[in-house]
């Protein structure tokens, strides 16, 4: 991918961005290097019983990164990084990067269907995937691109030889010769959710990436003395750069990784590590709040909990600062650019109340009608938005990025927001047809193109259901001859076909008709209520 297919912001926009010193002449891996060289001694990474300095960081990901080139990985190659929170993860996302090849981060949970449209999409040179990990094997996954992908070698960790997911026995020690990727190269392909649920990729450049992590550590405060705990997946825009890994490392602290999201591990590395910051998703962190009715674990040490991924409702914010004894932060925004935040010293009332504001002075961000016409300040539209962080396009995507993004390179956020008189955002819902699951998105075509291959069924929609715990709960309307089929048939069958366990529906139910529109389609908000 050429530098002039995604750095499309304007000379002038290059230029002021850098005098305002938003965005640096450098990639990621020299800013990495810096930071190593500043804070040698500090502790960067604590798994499990294993810590390292920031100068052990450093060296792990030269002999990596050694050892990626010897298997023939070179700038611009894609490699496709399937792992859970590990070392393994961290070393391998600074080595790829440090060559200028171009990781594209996995979730976990991501699953056949998601993989070999990556995979079929992206051309990876390498696929890197633990054998199991937390009950979930991995092998279907490794078969079918084994089978189907023949450019691609999957390097496959077996978790008993290699518990940390370390990936050391690829270290080499070998110099190599690479030339220095671009300020405004893309550095990563971030994952983004679809209404089509087909995986779209987001070229996040150098520049604009490091910005975006150092503009949230400083709003978060972070410093040398701060402590992160990562305990949402790290391939996740959330959990790498608002602030993230990137953003913690940027300023010397310290970032402790947890195997699973259970309050159990989340509140003794706390206790243990004296941890500073975390991030969630609402539906987990009331579940950790709700802990605190009984749980007696010293967490002290927590000063800020940061709650984004989906809307956070006033109440259970409330509730939430309340248990855990620390400031709250809202974070509202897209993998493709825009940050939304409120900030450490506003009031309870901004807090509860509404997802903030942009992390930028320079974010440009507009609130329109579906004619794209700027609305009033209080009414609600669509968000659109450009700015120094911001993407301009998606990777291998001529015809959605026609229509994701204005003439003017605004990108279509897809949600439906308004500005409150001071300037914060107040998410209202989505424009489009998503269900938002405890931070995972959905896209209901994706589900409803499997369901309709199940016998019997004859059609069916998939819509979002208002749930306490969840957000939004799945919930799948069909209409078929069988009228014994249930929820547990349904789901069996979608996870044959290779659906991710968050994507299976909540809810089944069955109806005779369909309730339509005046245009004859479904109409699926007769179902929304």
């Amino acid at each position: 991918m050429t530098n002039s297919e995604t750095a499309t912001w304007s000379i002038e926009e290059q230029k002021k961005y850098l005098e305002l010193g938003y965005w640096h002449k450098l990639s990621i891996g020299a800013e990495l290097n810096n930071w190593c060289k500043c804070y040698s001694n500090n502790i960067a990474i604590i798994s499990g019983n294993k810590k390292l300095t920031y100068q052990q960081l450093n060296q792990q990901v030269e002999l990596l990164a050694a050892g990626f080139y010897h298997l023939k990985v070179r700038p611009n190659d894609r490699v496709l990084l399937q792992l859970p929170n590990c070392i393994g993860f961290i070393i391998s996302f600074f080595a790829l990067i440090r060559l200028g090849a171009l990781p594209i981060l996995a979730m976990p949970s991501q699953r056949q269907q998601d993989i070999h449209a990556l995979c079929k999409l992206a051309e990876p040179k390498l696929y890197i995937v633990p054998n199991r990990f937390l009950g979930t094997h991995y092998q279907p996954l490794i078969d079918d691109i084994t089978t189907h992908f023949a450019n691609t070698r999957v390097i496959n960790i077996d978790n008993e030889q290699d518990p940390d997911f370390t990936l050391s026995q690829y270290y080499h020690s070998t110099p190599f010769t690479v030339s220095e990727p671009h300020y405004l190269d893309p550095a990563i392909l971030l994952l983004s959710g679809g209404t089509t649920g087909t995986p779209k990729l987001i070229p996040r450049t150098h520049a604009d990436y490091c910005y975006n992590a150092r503009a949230m550590a400083e709003i978060c405060k972070i410093d040398s003395n701060s402590v992160y705990l990562n305990v949402l997946p790290i391939a996740h825009n959330f959990s790498l750069s608002c602030p993230g890994l990137l953003g913690v490392l940027s300023k010397g602290g310290c970032v402790v990784l947890s195997k699973t999201t259970s309050f159990d591990e989340g509140f003794n590395l706390i206790k243990q590590h004296k941890v500073t910051i975390t991030a969630l998703v609402p539906p987990l962190a009331q579940l950790w709040a709700n802990a605190r009715e009984w749980d007696d674990t010293d967490i002290t040490s927590l000063k800020l909990i940061q709650i984004g991924g989906s809307r956070l409702e006033a109440s259970i914010a409330k509730q939430i600062k309340q248990a855990m004894h620390c400031q709250l932060q809202q974070v509202f925004g897209t993998a493709e650019g825009l940050i939304c935040c409120t900030r450490l010293d506003d009031s309870d009332e901004v807090i509860f109340n509404t997802q903030g504001r942009p992390i930028s002075p320079h974010d440009q961000v507009l609130i329109v009608d579906e004619n794209d016409q700027p609305l009033k300040v209080g009414a609600t539209g669509e968000m659109i938005t450009k700015g120094p962080y911001t993407i301009h396009g998606y990777y291998r995507a001529t015809e959605q990025n026609k229509t994701s993004f204005t003439k003017d390179n605004y990108y279509r956020m897809g949600d439906l927001v308004k500005f409150t008189s001071t300037g914060n955002v107040i998410v209202e819902g989505r424009i489009k047809e998503q269900i938002n699951r405890a931070g995972e998105k959905i896209a209901a075509a994706e589900i409803e193109q499997k369901l309709i291959e199940y016998p019997s069924i004859e059609s069916c929609a998939v819509v979002p259901v208002k749930d306490s715990r969840l957000g939004e709960r799945s919930c799948a309307f069909i209409i078929s001859s069988n009228k014994q089929i249930t929820l547990s048939d349904v789901r069996n069958f979608l996870k044959q076909q290779g659906i991710a366990f968050y994507k299976l529906p909540d809810q089944l139910e069955h109806l005779t008709k369909w309730p339509l529109t005046s245009v004859g389609k479904i109409d699926k908000r007769s179902f929304l209520l």
